[in-house]
């Protein structure tokens, strides 16, 4: 988590695409270390592709104006200026999505929840509830394909496809609120909302490849910032 945050940092810190391109040129070449399968990340990191894309699109269509002009259509105007920014738009996303995505990929929940509450010293009652949250992650996915199953087994999923996913996704709503209450309630039950100080199963501490992989990040950071600075292209956030 602090190796992606110094990332991101070093990235949004500007609006620039040098900066950003760095940082995920820097980024790609890691994944071959990242121990996720090509096919399993490019699977999770195509929602963050889209959403790259779509706003990328967006914003060479309706950014401020500068430079020349290529294409004016109604309220879109699309100059080049507006294609700098889109493409740093772009590379930005990326370059803070792929990081963030490699890290719930490649990181078990309750070690993260050890990590916050013992490292981090954040409120155990707010880490522990924030794991049960994650873990029935899994579950949603499986009551959403009985969900389907069961209304294909009805009858009501051979027509409306627009009509049928907002009635399941309610339906999967209620039935997401009824667990988590019985969850809060075993949970209460059990002593998890309890002020007094908690024990760990398993003690969660930094170790030497926590210190390397926070360094890589630092570094990755300040080679972003260097190579946009030297080629002129930085552009402080705000500025």
């Amino acid at each position: 988590m602090a190796a992606a945050f110094l990332i991101g940092l070093g990235v949004l810190l500007s609006i620039d695409w040098v900066s950003a391109s760095v940082a995920l040129a820097c980024e790609s070449v890691l994944l071959f270390w990242a121990g996720v399968p090509p096919r399993r990340l490019a699977i999770r990191l195509s929602p963050v592709l889209v959403g790259a894309v779509t706003a990328a699109f967006m914003t060479a269509l309706y950014a401020p104006e500068s430079g020349a002009s290529y294409l004016n259509i109604l309220f879109a105007h699309v100059t080049a200026g507006s294609i700098e920014l889109a493409t740093a738009t772009f590379a930005r996303i990326l370059a803070v999505g792929v990081p963030a995505v490699v890290l719930f990929l490649t990181v078990d929940p309750t070690d993260l929840a050890d990590g916050l509450a013992q490292v981090l010293r954040l409120p155990a009652r707010f880490v522990i509830g924030a794991l049960a949250a994650v873990r029935l992650v899994g579950l949603f996915i499986d009551d959403w394909r009985s969900l389907e199953r069961a209304r294909r087994a009805r009858g009501v999923a051979d027509r409306g496809r627009l009509r049928r996913l907002l009635s399941q996704a309610f339906a999967l709503l209620v039935l997401s609120i009824r667990r988590a209450t019985k969850l809060a309630t075993a949970m209460e039950a059990r002593g998890f909302g309890s002020s007094a100080p908690r024990s760990w199963a398993r003690p969660s501490s930094l170790h030497r490849a926590d210190v390397v992989l926070m360094l890589i990040g630092a570094l990755i950071a300040a080679a972003s910032i260097t190579v946009s600075v030297a080629t002129g292209h930085w552009r402080f956030l705000g500025t």
